[in-house]
């Protein structure tokens, strides 16, 4: 009798050991067998947004829990409540992935309450699937917030129950989240940038309010917002502590600061603190998290596909156009991009041809809505702008022959090549359905402008002979004499590049360079704010 009460004893003892582990995978089947296919599994208030596939993952695992084991959870659950808790690294939002009711079943646990075992284990896996799919492709739809992404969309590289298998095996979740990231470095570059600002804002006074100015302020002057702006500089690293007094005077040791600031964030680095500057100055560490998030989303779209070869990339918030080769920069240059209400479309194409000395054929938005009405009260007008009238057939038409006093034109205009030609002296050509390219332009003068959002949607590019010259390398011919005669003919000269170039114009107000330096931009078409909404959302 005393040895049975011993034996009862040591089974009790390993059945409350094991009660975990095997009446979890009981409580599992039956929890997800009797929800209906068309239904969410609820766990409290939150929604188990991959439910089927939740109960897909362990169907075919037989339901042997992930998470837990014996009724405590396993290091690999540890490992991502912690680095579930990184993700707004990322840009994302730890709490849309459960984090707070996780927190919360961990600790009910801890007290003893097992009847949230099956809880936990399933809402860790939801919280794993919508992770790993919002890394790797984004988690707000391109396509609602960004109407004008016409770029390819990314092809999923991975199976996520495939994914949180290996984490069951083993695997550890920062190579598993590595694996999710996008192959760019300024991705990896704008995770640090993101975690350094998150350790900045929690430095950030209170207390600092935005500084206001009205015109300008140069070298020399005073000015009582001098005391706040050195403070707000030193805090950028921009200035030492030392340098911190009320002195009211804009002085050489400020302005040197301040030039550094202008820049790094894209502003002609003249020393003149205007309006720009002060915008730039006012933006907090958690102002700044929001704009990088809203970009990192951006590059979570991209495809993979554009890192490796030539590319020529045009990032229309930056006014700058960069021809990459493996992703290193061969060439930089300044561009004008589309206005507000005529803004560059963000899409990818395929650069095939040079056009030296060429026409501009004039659309029929603007042959309708400036040309024709400033033709038709000054007969010399088209002359003056060098603009000939050309009939379907492709020949010229004399003005005199036009009935300008019909309201129908069964013409088009176009601008002859030379100096004046509102394209400049070369374009060069990627077609697609927005009949936007890449040319030069006769207004030299702009692209020593801050903002240079003023064209119809085209990208003027500053030096086209140096871009011409790069495009042409494989072509010995092209020496840089040659180059230039092509762009001061009376006619066109088409030349065709030996192989096709990516051409991708993208909208990024932040991103990170290669030495892991962090670049801001303004929202010059005003998309951040639409897009962080659904970001936080």
């Amino acid at each position: 009798m005393k040895h049975s009460v011993i034996l009862f004893a040591v089974f009790i003892f390993f059945a409350v050991q094991s009660y975990g582990q095997v009446n979890l995978e009981v409580e599992l089947r039956a929890r997800l067998e009797h929800v209906l296919p068309e239904e969410k599994i609820r766990v409290n208030s939150d929604i188990l947004e991959y439910s089927n596939q939740i109960h897909g993952f362990y169907a075919n695992q037989a339901f042997q829990p992930v998470w837990l084991s014996n009724g405590q959870l396993r290091s690999n659950a540890k490992e991502f409540i912690q680095i579930l808790d990184e993700v707004k690294y990322d840009g994302l939002d730890p709490r849309f992935y459960h984090q707070n009711l996780i927190l919360a079943l961990v600790q009910s646990i801890q007290n003893g309450n097992e009847g949230n075992l099956v809880d936990l284990e399933l809402i860790l896996t939801d919280a794993f699937f919508q992770v790993t799919k919002d890394l790797h492709q984004g988690k707000v739809n391109y396509e609602q917030f960004e109407k004008d992404w016409e770029i390819k969309p990314k092809v999923p590289r991975f199976n996520y129950s495939d994914l949180l298998l290996q984490a069951k095996n083993g695997a550890s979740f920062p190579s598993i989240f590595e694996k999710l990231y996008p192959d760019f470095k300024m991705y990896s570059h704008g995770r640090e940038i993101i975690k350094n600002l998150y350790a900045l804002d929690q430095k950030y006074p209170d207390s600092w309010k935005d500084i206001s100015l009205r015109g300008a302020i140069r070298v020399g002057e005073e000015n009582k917002i001098l005391p706040d702006m050195r403070q707000r500089l030193a805090f950028w690293g921009y200035m030492n502590d030392e340098h911190l007094t009320q002195n009211l005077l804009y002085d050489s040791t400020a302005m040197l600061a301040i030039k550094a600031f202008q820049k790094r964030n894209g502003m002609e680095p003249d020393g003149v603190v205007g309006k720009l500057t002060i915008n730039a100055l006012n933006q907090s560490p958690a102002d700044l998290i929001d704009k990088a998030a809203i970009n990192m989303e951006r590059l979570r779209w991209l495809p993979d596909t554009l890192k490796t070869g030539p590319m020529v990339l045009v990032n229309i918030a930056n006014y700058q156009l960069d021809f990459l080769n493996d992703l290193d920069t061969l060439l930089s240059e300044r561009v004008i991009v589309g206005k507000r209400f005529h803004e560059s479309p963000i899409f990818q194409g395929e650069m095939s041809y040079i056009v030296f000395s060429p026409y501009w054929n004039l659309p029929t938005s603007i042959t309708r809505g400036e040309i024709l009405p400033k033709a038709r009260k000054d007969p010399g007008y088209l002359a003056s702008k060098n603009i000939e009238i050309v009939d379907n057939s492709g020949q010229v038409v004399s003005p005199e022959s036009v009935d300008w006093n019909s309201k129908s034109f069964p013409y088009r205009l176009r601008q002859k090549p030379g100096e004046t030609n509102s394209l400049g002296l070369v374009k060069f050509m990627f077609p697609n359905s927005h009949s936007v390219y890449i040319h030069d332009t006769p207004a030299r003068s702009l692209f020593a402008r801050e903002e240079r959002a003023m064209s119809h949607g085209c990208i003027r590019v500053q030096n086209p002979s140096d871009f011409a010259a790069l495009l042409l390398r494989d072509k010995p011919e092209w020496t840089a004499q040659k180059i230039d005669e092509a762009m001061h003919q009376s006619t066109e000269k088409t030349v065709y590049l030996k192989e096709k170039i990516p051409v991708v114009l993208l909208y990024l107000t932040f991103w990170a360079d290669g030495a892991g330096n962090g670049h801001f931009r303004p929202d010059v078409y005003e998309r951040d704010e639409e897009l962080l909404a659904a970001l936080r959302k």
